[in-house]
């Protein structure tokens, strides 16, 4: 993987980049689509491709590793050619899994043993074999096994955690750097800074990571309950640590207000279930502000979700047609929530990068953080 750094806003700390992998470039700041059992939920391949225009989606290593089974994905030649998607893709290591189930876990310096929600039965995962198994699965960008702290977070907790992370992380390295691809293409492994909401252990783990000199770097632990000015501060801080020349990855985040303020912090990739889970509930995302689909208001207005956008399915559907199928629990309200919302959100980073580009990102980012923010 290579990333080159193309254009930096000359007022703010945004920039915009490309992102070659082996499955085909990334232009940054780029959101990416969760499909966490190797599908974005509700929408098909040609619909991301199309409309949405999504140019990476995410993986989840959890999931994937309990169902179908490393097996099943290796006979099919990875997840590429067993989802159909010819893009990048890009694997968690777990490490949230972990922090989400918390209560049917036990954290271990070797790694973390846990009961499996399909089924109860007992699995380990160490910073080794969660190497191997992504190798298995065959992402493009695969990330380090870490521990998610919890907010709030007791300081020496933080502290412990980071340190455990970091020995696991160099775990991670030996695994990945011993190893190699089972598909013919190349993969790269991101490491992940930690440190809660602790400025020192911000700074220790971001120094750390750099350190390590892979091809990119992640934050991970925020967007987890703390305040939005906590999650920009400690991104402010590790940004302003970790290498320019990489791509730098905040991982879950979030509203379309949080991304546009983390561009403007120098994070270049993105990812949040939050587009589709709050379409599949009758929220969309729009380039004038938030609509709750289920309300009355929206019954008789015959006009397009949102013009502003550049989605077939966006400015062919109305928002009244869209309220009856959600209010009448039809699966087609579903997908077409799900697709607008993405389409809107790759919209967003697409414009971003455009006003990156021709300097005026900082007083467009302003201006649309009012209005993405906004309930109509």
């Amino acid at each position: 993987m290579k990333f080159q750094l193309e254009f930096t806003d000359p007022k703010s700390k945004a920039r915009a980049g490309t992102i070659k992998t082996d499955h085909g470039d990334i232009e940054t700041p780029i959101f990416m689509p969760v499909g966490t059992a190797g599908s974005v939920k509700a929408v098909h391949q040609r619909e991301l491709t199309y409309d949405v225009k999504a140019q990476i989606i995410l993986g989840n290593t959890y999931h994937l590793y309990l169902r179908p089974g490393l097996d099943i994905l290796e006979r099919a030649g990875g997840l590429h050619k067993f989802n159909g998607w010819s893009k990048p893709i890009l694997t968690d290591s777990g490490g949230y899994q972990v922090f989400s189930l918390s209560g049917t876990n036990k954290i271990t310096e070797k790694g973390v043993i846990f009961k499996s929600h399909i089924d109860g039965s007992k699995h380990i995962f160490s910073p080794e074999n969660v190497m191997d198994i992504q190798r298995v699965i065959g992402a493009d960008i695969i990330m380090a096994f870490d521990e998610c702290t919890p907010y709030p977070c007791e300081y020496v907790y933080a502290q412990n955690s980071m340190h455990m992370t970091h020995r696991w992380l160099e775990r991670c390295i030996a695994q990945f750097d011993s190893t190699e691809g089972k598909y013919g293409y190349s993969q790269t492994l991101f490491p992940i800074v930690q440190g809660s909401v602790y400025k020192d252990l911000r700074v220790q783990s971001a120094e750390f990571i750099a350190s390590c000199g892979r091809e990119g770097n992640a934050i991970g632990g925020l967007s987890v309950g703390e305040p939005a000015e906590m999650m920009y501060e400690m991104t402010e801080l590790v940004t302003d640590i970790l290498p320019k020349d990489k791509p730098r990855y905040l991982m879950g985040v979030g509203t379309p207000a949080n991304i546009l303020e983390c561009i403007a912090l120098g994070v270049d990739m993105f990812d949040c279930v939050m587009p589709t889970r709050n379409a599949r509930n009758g929220m969309l995302f729009t380039t004038e502000g938030i609509i709750n689909i289920r309300n009355e208001k929206w019954k008789d207005d015959f006009s397009a979700i949102d013009l502003g956008i550049d989605s077939y399915v966006s400015s062919f559907y109305s928002k009244a047609y869209l309220r009856h199928l959600v209010i009448s629990k039809e699966i087609l309200g579903a997908q077409i929530a799900s697709i607008h919302n993405l389409s809107f959100y790759l919209w967003l980073v697409g414009q971003a990068r455009e006003k990156i580009k021709s300097g005026e990102f900082s007083s467009w980012k302003n201006v649309m953080v009012e209005k993405v923010s906004r309930r109509l």
